[in-house]
């Protein structure tokens, strides 16, 4: 029989604790190629393999400072074993200032036959193997994403069953590999649905979610949940308060997820900047009572400002970290509920929404 030993179940519980303590959270800097050529796109720089790795160095390059803010890093295979000019890998600079390494290990989603455009995430096959070659090569925790989405008619009782399993049973092969995995049930902001409708949903989902993983034996202790927040749809006439968000998504959390799980690391679904800080923030300061650690686990809302600041020049590249500091810097303050606007330095680029439809990594 297959089980954890207590040293294993020792260096999960304490990697994933580590990743969100006192206030740290992830920065995932995981895209693909083609969706990192999206974000090229937006300052017209040419999606080379070379211009991915200078801007995932200025990522990783930042000051030491950067390790009080930012728990851990996702990144995409390609980025795991690039280096800089110098010969040094990338994710050596992550280690040298105790940032854990993490690795996205999903293959993307595939469409579940007969459903409402719903879908599934492949990956399992040989994920033992890469896992176990990850771990070798640096990595502590993995990341795999499911997406569902608010419809009138869903998501459906398969989509929500099939995704639970599909995580668990990551969860379970990245468990016996030494990795922490976060379990990402990603419920689209695309729609015009309410807030109540998407609480409704979440509930639903996290509590089928809970439910395979128990099924699966995956030990809570060594895991991260990384879920969407609860609000009203990107398309809703009436939009979400940061107190609104705060009190749907802590009442559905306290409702779904069990107390022995470390740290919740939200998504920022493609809410600006300023409004992914104020939100989390906004459950920090909820009075109800709150067992996990509530962090990030932003990729735009943490990128988008920084991008900007970079715009793909040499001479810019100091500007733009410290333009990542500050978001990180802000995001921290927000883990502990803290944070207030008048922290902001320039709140113009933050405040631009970042949503994309149907958004792929």
């Amino acid at each position: 029989m297959v089980h954890l030993t207590e040293e294993q179940k020792l260096e999960l519980r304490t990697i994933a604790s580590k990743i969100v303590k006192d206030g740290r959270g992830i920065l995932a800097a995981d895209e693909s190629t083609g969706t990192m050529g999206k974000r090229l796109d937006q300052i017209n720089v040419k999606n080379k393999e070379e211009t991915r790795k200078t801007y995932r160095h200025l990522l990783m390059s930042c000051d030491k400072e950067m390790s009080n803010y930012i728990g851990g890093v996702i990144l995409f295979h390609e980025t795991l074993y690039q280096k800089d000019v110098e010969g040094k890998l990338l994710k050596d600079y992550l280690k040298e200032k105790d940032i854990v390494v993490g690795i996205k290990v999903d293959k993307g989603v595939v469409q579940l036959m007969n459903t409402d455009g719903e879908g599934t995430t492949q990956g399992l096959d040989g994920l033992g193997e890469r896992c176990a070659q990850y771990k070798k090569d640096g990595c502590d925790f993995a990341k795999w994403r499911c997406v569902l989405k608010i419809t009138e008619h869903t998501p459906s009782a398969l989509a929500i069953t099939e995704n639970a399993n599909v995580l668990a049973r990551y969860a379970s092969i990245c468990q016996q590999n030494g990795l922490v995995p976060i379990v990402e049930p990603e419920i689209l902001p695309d729609g015009e649905h309410t807030i109540e409708r998407c609480q409704e949903v979440t509930e639903k989902v996290l509590a089928a979610q809970y439910k395979a993983l128990s099924d699966h034996h995956v030990y809570l202790e060594g895991t991260l949940l990384k879920p969407n927040m609860v609000s009203a749809g990107h398309s809703a006439a009436k939009k979400s308060t940061p107190q609104e968000v705060a009190n749907a998504t802590v009442t559905a959390l306290r409702r779904t997820v069990p107390a022995a799980m470390p740290g919740v690391v939200f998504l920022s679904g493609g809410q600006s900047e300023l409004s992914a800080t104020e939100n989390l923030n906004a459950m920090n300061c909820h009075e109800a009572c709150r067992p996990w650690k509530l962090s990030f686990s932003y990729g735009r809302a943490l990128q988008a400002s920084v991008l900007q600041a970079w715009q793909g020049k040499q001479e810019c590249f100091a500007a733009a970290q410290m333009v990542l500091m500050h978001r990180a810097k802000m995001n921290s303050h927000a883990a502990r509920g803290n944070y207030t606007k008048e922290m902001e330095s320039d709140k113009s680029s933050a405040e631009q929404s970042l949503f994309v439809g149907n958004h792929t990594y």
